[in-house]
């Protein structure tokens, strides 16, 4: 199913004036409920249909080809008009954009405790993905996934798919429910409807041979019991996955193309902090959900699991995170070079750990990650993008992160160590990249009394020094109507707190539009000025627009 590319750019550009009301001749810049804290998802959407996504045909369109809006440097399209991403079905702000505790990070999305204690009944095999595992229903009748770590890997995936489920969890996407639990050969039973298709591709009832060779290729513990990860039926009616490009053509509220969702492009920095390498089509699912009595297409990444050094089977290749999985150009230099032609992942040292795999931060660039296929919103992602989500890998405290690798339940402390450390060692590789590609300035605010004050992101992250000269801030009376501005006068200041010193209008509804630029800056973008727009109210002044790059 797809729609067509004109029906699209339609339903992309009226997100756009729902979203940021910034489109030629649309009226009004700002509107009274600007900045909007939610994406509008108004439709009623019971009549979208289960698809299924061809994976073999969507590897090789964005391995081979580049799908989606060929427009470039198209600014992301559900932005709010203060340039953040509002809460939707695909994404929730959490760290950041609120405070959010260590205890609810390493929490994340687990309202229950996992599988019924009891008998459990085994109702079909794993059909997706490379893990050994099973599906099961406890003995609350409740369905649950179960997957396993790979012979001679203990608690290698296991413990990948737990820690990376709370980051992104922290970081907003919505997220499978994931427990670790043992489980005993003779808790389970096969149930009666139980099938499994084997390498033959005839379908037969699944026999109690077939558990055997699942536990067979899993890990056992010493005590004969197997550590697993049991991922519970998300609610709602499945659909089948999304694709990182064009929209659900029978979801109403499927207006934007996805290459143009900062969420989904913010996943290229995510990705590279994680070393998240499947992403792909069959590793989302969208389910049919009640919301506020209308039926809406939720969006998950429900799997995380190929993260950090490993994936479901073992250590990742060498060469993973490193280079796509087909790569015309550096195939054709090695084969020109007889195989002389040296790539760093070639001659890095990772620290052995069977646990993690192949995970280090010291060579890692995040500029130059690359997950196994290229991705179109990544392929489409802005350096605002990249800022936006470098704001929140940042957002991570050194003691969040271990937090985070402890949930793992690593039985080897070397393991949660080399997680953690390696971890931050990329978080901050990525702070360093994105955070000066931009003008960084951020957390604006306007007193009543006329105070400005706002925070530079890469200083206060210590990956650079203020700028100089200061900053030099331009203020003007802004009209909401025609979209022009006068200028009213214009400061200096070293910091980041700018006295009073213009007459701001007093009017209600009154809006003032402040440009504030680096000078003598170490990186030449900051001295590409930040728009900042705010409105008069019974309060004070309320921040209404931000432009970082236009």
């Amino acid at each position: 199913m797809t729609g067509s590319s004109g029906t699209c750019a339609i339903a992309a550009c009226c997100a756009v004036v729902i979203l940021t009301g910034s489109l030629a001749g649309a009226g009004r810049k700002f509107y009274d409920d600007d900045p909007l804290a939610r994406e509008p998802e108004t439709q009623d959407a019971s009549a979208v249909q289960s698809w299924e996504i061809d994976l073999a045909f969507d590897l090789s369109l964005n391995l081979f080809a580049r799908p989606g809006d060929p427009t470039p440097n198209v600014r992301a399209m559900n932005i709010n008009t203060i340039d953040e991403v509002p809460d939707s079905s695909w994404f929730v702000n959490r760290i950041l954009a609120r405070p959010v505790s260590i205890e609810e990070a390493t929490q994340g999305w687990l309202p229950g405790t996992g599988p019924a204690p009891g008998t459990w009944v085994v109702t079909r095999a794993k059909e997706a993905g490379a893990s050994p595992g099973f599906t099961i229903e406890d003995a609350n009748q409740v369905t649950w996934f179960v997957s396993f770590d790979a012979r001679g890997y203990p608690e290698s995936a296991t413990g990948s798919i737990l820690v990376a489920n709370k980051i992104f969890w922290t970081l907003g996407y919505w997220q499978i429910e994931n427990y670790l639990i043992s489980l005993r050969p003779d808790q389970l039973v096969i149930g009666e409807s139980a099938i499994v298709r084997p390498p033959s591709g005839e379908l037969r009832p699944m026999r109690r041979s077939d558990i055997e060779d699942v536990l067979a290729r899993s890990e056992p513990g010493p005590d004969g019991t197997y550590r697993a990860v049991a991922a519970r039926a998300v609610p709602g009616r499945p659909l089948g996955g999304f694709r990182y490009y064009d929209t659900r053509p029978d979801d109403p509220n499927d207006v934007i193309q996805h290459e143009h969702r900062r969420e989904l492009r913010a996943l290229k920095v995510f990705g590279a902090w994680t070393n998240l390498v499947d992403m792909k089509a069959g590793n989302t699912l969208d389910t049919l959900v009640t919301v506020d009595g209308r039926a809406v297409v939720r969006h998950y990444l429900q799997d995380v699991g190929s993260t950090f050094g490993t994936g479901a089977l073992g250590p990742l290749e060498y060469d993973e995170g490193w280079e796509h999985l087909v790569q015309g150009d550096t195939a054709l230099k090695r084969l020109i070079t007889l195989g002389f032609f040296i790539q760093p992942w070639q001659t890095v040292s990772y620290t052995e750990n069977r646990t993690i795999g192949r995970f280090e931060g010291t060579v890692f660039d995040p500029t130059a990650w690359k997950p196994r296929a290229p991705n179109a919103a990544f392929l489409r992602a802005r350096s605002d993008d990249t800022f936006w989500a470098a704001r929140r890998v940042m957002a991570f405290s050194d003691e969040m992160i271990r937090a985070a690798a402890r949930t793992g339940r690593y039985s080897d402390p070397k393991a949660e160590q080399l997680l953690g450390d390696v971890l931050i060692q990329r978080r901050d590789a990525i702070g360093r990249a994105y955070l000066t590609a931009v003008n960084p300035l951020v957390n604006f605010a306007l007193t009543a009394g006329g105070e400005l004050t706002f925070e530079n992101a890469a200083v206060r992250a210590g990956m650079a020094t203020e700028p100089a000269g200061g900053y030099s801030v331009t203020w003007a009376r802004f009209d909401n109507e025609s979209g022009t501005d006068a200028i009213i006068g214009t400061q200096s200041t070293t910091g980041g707190r700018v006295p009073a010193s213009v007459t701001l209008p007093a009017a209600l509804g009154s809006f003032i539009k402040v440009q504030v630029s680096a000078v003598q800056p170490v990186h030449a973008s900051w001295a590409v000025p930040v728009d900042v727009y705010f409105r008069r109210n019974q309060a004070g002044w309320l921040l209404v627009g931000l432009e970082r790059l236009p």
